[in-house]
């Protein structure tokens, strides 16, 4: 019985690291989002990295990649950049390799 509950607490274990290593990759991809649409707004320095800060936060809003876009999308809008959900997306999709790439380097260090 002690072996199949090791096991099961191991899982359990594996579980949460796998669920915590995604939550900070999805960050680090809000953030990378970020400081793209930063680009596109001029934002440069201290304001680009505030503003992806801002971006990671407003996944917090509701489940899912809606609420990021929706903020990126109105943020771009307000401030003069056309760039479509689409391409809002496709961004989305080429930063996510690129922030588990990072994350894992920073699970090495």
């Amino acid at each position: 019985m002690s072996s199949f509950e090791d096991r099961e607490r191991a899982e359990e274990a594996r579980y949460a690291m796998d669920q915590q290593t995604q939550m900070r990759v999805t960050a680090r991809r809000n953030k990378l989002l970020g400081l793209w649409a930063a680009g596109l707004m001029k934002l440069s320095g201290e304001q680009a990295e505030a503003y992806a800060k801002s971006v990671v936060i407003a996944d917090l809003e509701e489940a899912g990649d809606n609420d990021v876009i929706r903020k990126i999308l109105a943020d771009l809008s307000a401030a003069g950049a056309t760039v479509s959900e689409s391409e809002v997306k496709e961004e989305l999709a080429r930063l996510l390799p690129v922030a588990r790439d990072e994350v894992a380097r920073d699970v090495k260090r």
